[in-house]
């Protein structure tokens, strides 16, 4: 019976799930709504509840998921105004508009450092898959890409006269003509 695993695994973690809830939130009331919550999901699982391999962790973890709703929920919201003014929408931001920039400066590297950056970077390509099919171990991959970010950040830097503000985020460029 499906329920079986359910019900011992609850048993068995109710009283610490509880306690875990009423340290969180500083009231039992509360505490036991959410170990409600927790317990009818847990049910929901059904024959699913029993394949699972660490039953007290993945109680704590939807109790926790459980928490973070309720503190969400309960966040204050501050309505605004309908007059308002929208942001202006034809103003690209400093960092959209290296788009020119980053393409010239990429199609001057050399076929390795852009053929890494293209298909890790831009088309998304997991290291490890780029690894496999170009016979390079994950290392070496992991190398290889990061000093092709860095020269392409040292002639975006160079060719493009990109400055930084104090966070490291691009806050100004002038374009190579």
């Amino acid at each position: 019976m499906p329920f079986d695993c359910v019900l011992g695994a609850w048993h068995a973690h109710e009283a610490e799930l509880r306690g875990y809830l009423i340290h969180r939130l500083g009231d039992a009331d509360s505490a036991d709504d959410l170990l409600q919550e927790t317990f009818l999901k847990s049910m929901r699982q059904g024959a699913a509840f029993c394949e699972i391999d660490n039953p007290r962790a993945w109680l704590f973890q939807v109790a926790r998921n459980a928490l973070i709703d309720r503190a969400r929920l309960a966040r204050p919201r501050l309505e605004l105004p309908d007059q308002l003014a929208a942001p202006p929408t034809d103003e690209r931001a400093p960092v959209d508009e290296l788009d020119a920039c980053l393409l010239r400066n990429l199609a001057e590297m050399s076929a390795e450092d852009r053929q890494i950056i293209e298909q890790c970077d831009l088309q998304g390509i997991r290291q490890h898959d780029f690894a496999q099919a170009q016979g390079l171990s994950l290392p070496a991959t992991k190398s290889r890409l990061l000093r092709a970010r860095q020269r392409l950040r040292d002639a975006l830097t160079r060719n493009c006269q990109v400055h930084f503000d104090d966070s490291g985020r691009v806050c100004c460029h002038v374009p190579r003509t």
